[in-house]
């Protein structure tokens, strides 16, 4: 493989214009596809087989009336009054037009709801005196008591469905509902569209607010904080690189690497239903790993430029030793996300697929592009006084020092770096075990946005349970009449009433054939809140209800909670699966059992440090203010299993950046301790700026306007943080310290079944440039030392 990068990127410098314009050629093509193709993206998840699904599937065919999903506009008088005749009028005007969009079935008049239900209470009192009256002065006949039955039944309907009201108690707010044909996590954002322009025009002296349900929109792909985040990691490019050329060359091949990635994602969103966060995710590692695999190999590049190599000469070895450590690298990003698809989620394994495909645009660009492109600027990569120093050295026939030999630390500082790094680690996991599921409401949005105005209102004049109310069918004996109907709505009816955490029941109907019986259920408590997923759980576990009744759930809030079960399930086997193909990995690598040992349990250490964070932030509410969250809750439910894919990928970056530096020092002789200081120093320059620019391009997107991306974006930053400078640059090659020779012990038997895979490119080294001349070097020697040490820099970098 070096062999053929180093081969790949000497005829990408020669023909470098070629090159860029067949990239530049995919990057239209990939553009010309999505205009072609491209579709609707999908604002809601869901997963076939849930409890919730099978109930919403089985209404469609049996019940469709009861099988659409609903949204609420919220109106409010501005000045807190009562709403006026002219007021009402105009908002039916509105509500009608709203009737009349496709894919809507009916939209439900508050006052007109609230003005049936009065009449209807007014005729059951009355109906209810008069038949005490007819029973006093004629006796209690079975007409009369069949009668007064039957009016008993509807009042107690319309007690239990008394906290459903529409209009709030001091007639200033009022919430209209929208029925749609399709179940709530297939409604098309062409509908939620049409639906959002009716209430659009204004009405007089009446805010309208639509709920999360309606508005749930497709998130920006770029804004302001991604592109705060570009420029931090063009600013430490700079500082790194030395040169505006350096530093826009990464930037470019990354933007062209999302470009051709993400465009081409969003050409499959017309055959493919693709969650909207999906391709903000590949932007994610897409612009993150494509500038850091572009970094790795320019530093290269650069640095044996400064050591004199030709130019051409010096790309291809650069493509060869970095470039073949990224193409591994990207291999195991590209491996972990695709296992994604082994969770059975269809739509997480989408997500994997696509990030997949960003990792894999970004290598390509990488080893192709990037060669191109320093061909094409010639020496410019270096600064003025670089290019000048190298002049000077060449005409003085002048060659680099050779590196002091460095000591290695002490073994009390190499056990106080473990037994702090660990526990701090540790105490930042801490929160990640009240870790709870679950999908944002309109209460995670950002507070100056409708559907947070619309769910905190909501919540103060009619309770947090009108935010998320449940769907709960049930099943009625075969050959039931329209009598025999009535008397179940109401025997289920108040069996549900019964149960903690309802405050309300509303019957909504009745099949046509009698045999299932629908009704609105308003928990105590929002949708994402710990009573309600009890709730849940608990009617489904009374089933059959009465010793009679098999029950189903169904509804946003029910959906929600089975999907993070089904998600939390997933997460053990996809985080074993993860933890094993990382032993392999390192096993292979590192040629040791210790290493990838230590390298594994570092990774596990970040992934669950990371989820503490969240947890303490997002859900917890601390720092709050800082991170816009406005209103703590759960975690977005499938973060936990993407952050094992994404984060498992850069903590191998990281490793091979280091550890393959103190492996090869080991392998020309340097003893095992000296060997950790010598890779950590070689490699830890360019490990900080790659982890600062991600940190910096994930925490771009940390204040995301999207209440899905914000918590993404601050795990994978707050990972990379933690990965790089506290699991592999402190407790690591502290741990390679206290292990000495045995770090790099391995079976015999198993030392001559593994692959030499030579990711760090030293074989080609001693084939081409000035690796050459160093191998012909007895190891040990002090030149020996310092030609490793200079190689070790080098597959550090490449790492």
């Amino acid at each position: 493989m070096a062999e053929l990068l180093y081969r790949l990127g000497r005829f990408a410098a020669r023909r470098a214009r070629t090159v860029i314009a067949v990239w530049l050629a995919v990057l239209v093509l990939a553009g010309g596809a999505f205009a072609v193709a491209g579709g609707t993206l999908s604002t809601s998840i869901s997963i076939p087989g849930t409890p919730t699904t099978e109930v919403t599937d089985r209404l469609a065919d049996e019940f469709p009336e009861a099988s659409g999903g609903t949204g609420t506009v919220v109106l409010r008088t501005e000045d807190g009054s009562a709403f006026t005749a002219e007021q009402q009028a105009q908002i039916a005007e509105r509500l009608a037009e709203g009737a009349e969009v496709d894919g809507v079935t009916a939209v439900i008049d508050p006052f007109v709801t609230e003005t049936q239900r009065a009449t209807q209470q007014a005729e059951l009192e009355g109906g209810l005196a008069q038949l005490d009256q007819a029973i006093a002065a004629q006796g209690e006949t079975p007409e009369l008591a069949a009668q007064r039955a039957g009016l008993e039944m509807g009042a107690a309907l319309l007690e239990m469905a008394a906290e459903t009201r529409q209009v709030s108690d001091d007639g200033a707010t009022a919430l209209a509902t929208i029925a749609f044909e399709d179940p709530a996590f297939s409604i098309p954002q062409e509908t939620k569209d049409a639906v959002v322009a009716v209430f659009d025009e204004p009405i007089d002296g009446v805010t309208v607010d639509l709920s999360a349900d309606i508005t749930q929109g497709i998130p920006e792909l770029f804004g302001v904080g991604e592109v705060i985040g570009l420029l931090v990691a063009a600013v430490v490019l700079v500082i790194m690189l030395g040169t505006l050329i350096g530093a826009g060359l990464p930037i470019l091949t990354a933007l062209i690497g999302v470009g051709i990635g993400a465009l081409g994602a969003l050409s499959l969103s017309g055959v493919v239903e693709m969650v909207s966060v999906t391709p903000v995710l590949g932007l994610m590692l897409g612009l993150a790993v494509g500038i850091d695999y572009s970094l790795f190999i320019i530093n290269r590049h650069r640095r044996q430029l400064k050591q004199g190599e030709d130019l051409h000469e010096s790309i291809g070895l650069a493509n060869g030793t970095s470039g073949n450590a990224v193409v591994f690298a990207g291999a195991t990003v590209l491996i972990a996300l695709l296992a994604l698809n082994i969770t059975g989620i269809p739509f997480l394994g989408l997500m994997g697929t696509v990030g997949a495909f960003c990792i894999l645009v970004a290598v390509l660009i990488a080893v192709t592009l990037t060669p191109a492109l320093l061909g094409l600027v010639g020496t410019r990569i270096l600064s003025r006084k670089e290019r000048a120093a190298l002049a000077a050295g060449t005409e003085n026939g002048a060659t680099p020092a050779a590196p002091a030999a460095p000591q290695p630390m002490s073994t009390a500082r190499a056990i106080g770096r473990v037994v702090i790094g660990i526990a701090a680690l540790v105490i930042i996991a801490l929160p990640a075990l009240d870790l709870r599921l679950n999908l944002p409401d309109g209460s995670s949005e950002p507070s100056d946005s409708t559907q947070y105005r619309a769910y905190t209102t909501i919540a103060e004049e009619f309770g947090e349970g009108r935010n998320g109310p449940l769907l709960v069918v049930a099943d009625l004996p075969e050959g039931t009449t329209e009598e025999e109907a009535m008397l179940a709505q109401v025997e289920v009816g108040q069996a549900l009433f019964a149960q903690d955490d309802v405050v309300a029941v509303a019957p909504i109907g009745t099949s046509e054939d009698f045999g299932v019986v629908a009704f609105q259920v308003v928990p105590a408590d929002g949708p994402t809140s710990e009573s309600t997923e009890t709730l849940v759980h608990t009617l489904r576990a009374a089933s059959p209800l009465e010793g009679t009744y098999e029950i189903g759930v169904a509804g946003s809030a029910s959906g929600n909670i089975d999907i993070s079960d089904k998600l939390a399930g997933a997460l053990p086997i996809y985080l074993a699966v993860v933890v094993g193909l990382s032993l392999i990995i390192l096993i292979l690598v590192f040629r040791s059992i210790f290493v990838p040992v230590i390298a594994t349990l570092g990774f596990i250490l970040s992934y669950f440090a990371a989820l503490g964070g969240v947890v303490a932030i997002y859900q917890w509410g601390w720092l709050a203010p800082v991170f816009g969250v406005d209103t703590p809750g759960p975690i977005l439910n499938f973060l936990p299993t993407i952050l094992v894919g994404i984060l498992f990928g850069l903590a191998m970056d990281y490793m091979l950046f280091l550890g393959s530096g103190m492996r090869e020092a080991y392998a020309h002789g340097a003893p095992a301790r000296v060997a950790v200081v010598q890779g950590v120093r070689a490699g830890r320059t360019v490990v900080t700026a790659a982890a600062i620019i991600m940190i910096s391009v994930f925490g771009g997107f940390v204040f995301s306007h999207s209440a899905m991306i914000r918590p993404i974006g601050f795990a994978l930053a707050f990972g990379v943080l933690v990965d790089a400078f506290v699991v592999r640059m402190l407790i690591i090659p502290a741990l390679m310290h206290l292990a000495g020779d045995k770090a790099w012990w391995l079976p015999r038997w198993l030392d001559r079944i593994l692959p030499d895979v030579d990711v760090e490119g030293a074989k080609l080294e001693r084939r081409h440039g000035h690796g050459a001349e160093a191998s012909d070097i007895p190891a040990g020697s002090e030149a020996a030392d310092g030609g490793a040490g200079s190689e070790r820099e080098g597959a550090a970098v490449s790492g």
